[in-house]
């Protein structure tokens, strides 16, 4: 199967500049092709997964991708979908991201034998002469038609600054030296991006007369149309160290029955044959498939091994057992149980609430208890010698969430 049909086929194909050239071109060459992330954190969210997920398609179908990253345009920001400008970071941040990428990234993608390309746009963006930038690319941008599209559009209003809408020329003109470097000749990207990977094919085709293409893919969304790979602690990121392994397998295994079906085509490898067996069906049955689901997603992201605790741990905890290694865990000194410790200070702890009236909130609806037990004073006091076994405790919040606190 041509893999333009195996993306289609997913759910991850939005927009095509050429659908049908594309799918030409995909299935009589090796296309050298490529996506852009800029590193504004020190790790990639689930946002990023499902682009990372097409990467990976393309280059089991033999294409050659080119993971960019944006050293230089991170020290501008995409204003795309952003109503306020972005927090300007230090250029040591942003290259300590740059770094935290290319290790996540070679989970991923193979790099080995020139079967793919890391880049960073630092190389030729940080040392432009802007001068000679503007005489070779922004000659050929109409400030008119870059007012018109939806990513400055809905920034005018609050105000757009001039350091923002140098972006889209900039990433303009990655497409354009990646062509000139790599015969780079498609540049994907999430749905959001379309603007900008039309600046970039534009520009292509007005300094070299060739023709070059974009495919934009789907953004993580629910049924709802909201986006996903966000919880109450904030995104889902992909470093253990930001989100463990049994947090990541706990949210793909809680998402609505609705949305199942899309997170298993697109972000597992599960074949579409399985995926339609596994989602025809309805209410407790769907368990399965979101068994299936969480699994899937974390062993491609934290491994096997880490997916077997997580699954483990996630069902011993469903059949009211207080094992498995995989479960969030705070460690406390006992001496801050000697008097006691109210209820609301160790929810803070633990991170398990952002505010003492949150705590406050879930107490009164019955919503934390303490070794299976219902907590419903706001002002109970926890003690080392009497809620703790074995120097143990395991709390719940809700139905799904659960956080063992250890003394030390």
């Amino acid at each position: 199967m041509n893999v333009f049909d195996t993306l289609m086929e997913r759910g991850f194909i939005e927009q095509t500049t050429h659908e049908k050239e594309i799918r030409d071109l995909l299935d009589k060459e090796k296309v050298t092709f490529y996506i852009g992330f800029d590193p504004t954190a020190d790790s990639l969210h689930v946002g990023h997964f499902v682009t990372v997920m097409a990467m990976s398609h393309m280059q089991k179908a033999g294409h050659k991708p080119i993971a960019l990253f944006g050293g230089g345009t991170g020290m501008v920001g995409d204003p795309t979908g952003k109503s306020d400008m972005r927090q300007m970071l230090t250029v040591e941040m942003i290259d300590h991201n740059v770094e935290c990428f290319k290790k996540q990234m070679s989970r991923f993608i193979s790099f080995e034998n020139d079967e793919a390309i890391m880049v960073n746009n630092a190389d030729w963006l940080r040392h432009l002469n802007y001068i000679d930038f503007l005489r070779e690319v922004g000659v050929h941008f109409s400030v008119n038609r870059m007012l018109t599209f939806e990513c400055f559009k809905q920034r005018l209003e609050k105000g757009l600054s001039f350091l923002e809408f140098n972006y889209m020329l900039m990433q303009s003109y990655d497409f354009l030296e990646l062509y000139r470097r790599y015969n780079c000749k498609l540049q994907l990207g999430g749905n959001d991006q379309w603007s900008n990977i039309l600046g970039g094919v534009e520009l292509v085709r007005k300094l070299h007369g060739d023709q070059s293409f974009g495919m934009t893919f789907s953004l993580l969304t629910n049924s709802e149309g909201k986006k996903m790979g966000k919880t109450e602690k904030g995104a889902i990121w992909l470093d253990p160290d930001k989100t463990s392994p049994y947090e990541f397998y706990q949210y793909w295994r809680n998402v609505a029955d609705a949305d199942v079906k899309r997170c298993l085509s697109l972000l597992t490898y599960v074949p579409m044959e399985e995926v339609n067996a596994l989602t025809a069906v309805e209410g407790s049955e769907m368990n399965k498939a979101k068994e299936r689901l969480a699994f899937e997603v974390t062993q491609i992201v934290h491994g096997e091994e880490e997916a077997q605790k997580a699954q483990v741990a996630a069902k011993s905890l469903f059949g009211g057992a207080a094992s498995g290694g995989s479960i969030p865990t705070t460690t406390l000194e006992a001496s801050e149980f000697e008097g006691g410790m109210d209820i609301i200070t160790l929810l803070q702890k633990t991170n398990l609430v952002p505010s003492r009236s949150e705590a406050r909130r879930l107490i009164q609806q019955n919503g934390i208890k303490l070794d299976g037990t219902p907590i419903t004073d706001i002002d109970y006091l926890i003690k080392a010698d009497v809620d703790f076994k074995e120097n143990t405790l395991m709390i719940q919040k809700g139905k799904k969430i659960f956080h063992r606190v250890t003394l030390n």
